[in-house]
């Protein structure tokens, strides 16, 4: 069915952990909001990592070694099914594998999530893109806003999960400008699952304390330290989230955290006009 399959005997035990109940895998969503696990004490459920210096770690240094072990420590998680707390370029988010259907139905147990809101794909290069998506658009565009703060919208391959967003042909592909998130997905070697770390319909997370309330319920958080100016609500909107998915023109779904400078690129760089509805 999905091209996960090995992982689905990893299903009761995730599920086990967050609650979920033992429904089919692949089953439609049917836009339900699924109820999050009852609110626990930040006590120790999930491991705690600390990135060392700013993430510009050199080589064959002790800040490097560091890095290196953080690395390993959530590539073993997400390759065993699990769900990690990570620091990205915008906000705290939540990732897991995107091959995994048991991980991702634990994502949106773990949020209290509508079934038939996405998840976007972390990637760690450009080149990565070509594989999950069909690109409509120039290479030069996808290197101009990538890595960055926004998440493109394309039509999806057939090599993503089938249990990865059923709901949609399309899918919202992310490559944070952040060191470890893109070292992370180049060592996992297969799409992310990513999205952020907070309840839904609540605030965003600028640091691990902000979703101490998860911490349980997660095998492993990367403290990569405050990202942005906790105090303005502008470092809170996420990611800014384009429509690519018509040649020729684009659609602003989410105005996010970077809207004038992605517009300014897409219409006068090149040329693609705002689509009917779009919100820029």
């Amino acid at each position: 069915m999905s091209p996960a399959r090995p992982c689905a005997g990893l299903r009761a035990v995730v599920a086990a952990s967050v609650g979920l109940g033992d429904g089919p895998a692949g089953s439609a969503r049917s836009g339900r909001l699924l109820r999050p696990p009852c609110p626990a004490p930040a006590a120790p459920g999930a491991r705690l990592l600390r990135l060392p210096g700013s993430g510009a770690v050199q080589a064959a240094s002790p800040e490097r070694a560091g890095w290196t072990a953080a690395l390993r420590a959530a590539v073993a998680e997400l390759r065993a099914g699990a769900v990690v707390a990570v620091p990205t370029d915008t906000l705290y988010g939540l990732a897991c594998s995107a091959g995994c259907s048991a991980a991702l139905d634990a994502v949106y147990r773990l949020k209290g999530r509508s079934e038939v809101k996405p998840l976007a794909v972390c990637l760690g290069r450009v080149a990565d893109v070509y594989r999950y998506c069909q690109v409509t658009v120039p290479e030069e565009l996808l290197k101009d806003l990538l890595p960055g703060p926004v998440t493109l919208v394309m039509e999806r391959s057939q090599e993503l999960n089938k249990d990865l967003n059923p709901f949609t042909p399309l899918v919202g592909i992310r490559i944070p400008d952040h060191a470890f998130m893109q070292d992370l997905a180049q060592m996992f070697g297969g799409p992310l699952a990513l999205t952020s770390a907070n309840l839904s319909s609540q605030a965003s997370s600028l640091n691990i304390e902000e979703f101490q309330d998860l911490w349980p319920h997660l095998s492993l958080v990367i403290d990569g330290g405050p990202i942005g100016d906790g105090q303005s609500p502008e470092c809170r909107l996420g990611s800014t989230v384009v429509d690519l998915s018509v040649p020729g023109k684009f659609g602003i779904i989410r105005p996010g955290c970077a809207l004038e400078n992605t517009t300014a690129i897409l219409q006068q760089k090149y040329g693609l006009l705002p689509s009917h509805g779009s919100c820029s």
